[in-house]
């Protein structure tokens, strides 16, 4: 399953540096996962400063 970045994201660009498949792309407010990309690796909550990113 996917993960997903939620409202809390403060854009900071944290976890699309960390993503190995760039599924992450910058968004309007906020940055969005590729579902489709995204190979569930958890290297983007990790990642996070702001907790933003769960499993969805």
């Amino acid at each position: 399953m996917a993960y997903k970045i939620t409202d809390a994201c403060v854009a900071c660009g944290a976890c699309k540096d960390s993503c190995p498949v760039e599924a992450i792309k910058e968004g309007d407010p906020i940055y969005k996962i590729d579902a489709a990309t995204c190979i569930d690796c958890g290297s983007c909550v990790d990642a996070c400063p702001s907790e933003a990113i769960e499993q969805g």
